[in-house]
């Protein structure tokens, strides 16, 4: 494992075409360097719901990631509306998803209470009308 590689990625507001690259790309790179396929799919599965949601709400935005020999840092960072109650939003079904995305089969109101379930720690800041940052680690196991 390299002692730390840091990877950027940019998320694209409306892009359902190129949604979920940076998470498979991130599960590929894991793969090639030998980390516990738990881990591959904690971190593959908690990034893809964070990228979801920036497509979905949050005007896209950028994802930075550090992988360590002991864990994997994903910094999920955009600049759209805020979350105005984080509290709802964490409640699996609590979704705010206009019909077209759900039509699309997003916004079942499973991302957030998913990156909770699958990172090892969340971290949630956010500011309404000035956008959202979420930091989540996976620890290497």
């Amino acid at each position: 494992m390299p002692e730390n590689l840091k990877l950027h990625y940019v998320v694209e507001e409306d892009d359902f075409t190129s949604a979920g690259a940076a998470s498979g790309d991130v599960k590929k790179l894991l793969r090639q360097l030998g980390a516990n396929p738990d881990v591959i799919r904690k971190v593959a599965i908690s990034m893809y719901e964070g990228e979801i949601n920036m497509v979905i709400h949050a005007n896209g935005g950028v994802i930075d990631v550090e992988i360590s020999p002991t864990r994997i840092t994903m910094v999920l960072t955009d600049h759209g509306p805020g979350i105005p109650d984080v509290e709802a939003a964490m409640q699996e079904g609590f979704s705010t998803a206009p019909d077209r995305i759900r039509s699309l089969g997003f916004g079942a109101g499973m991302g957030l209470p998913n990156m909770k379930k699958y990172a090892d720690t969340l971290k949630i800041d956010t500011v309404v009308g000035k956008g959202t940052t979420i930091t989540m680690t996976v620890n290497m196991k």
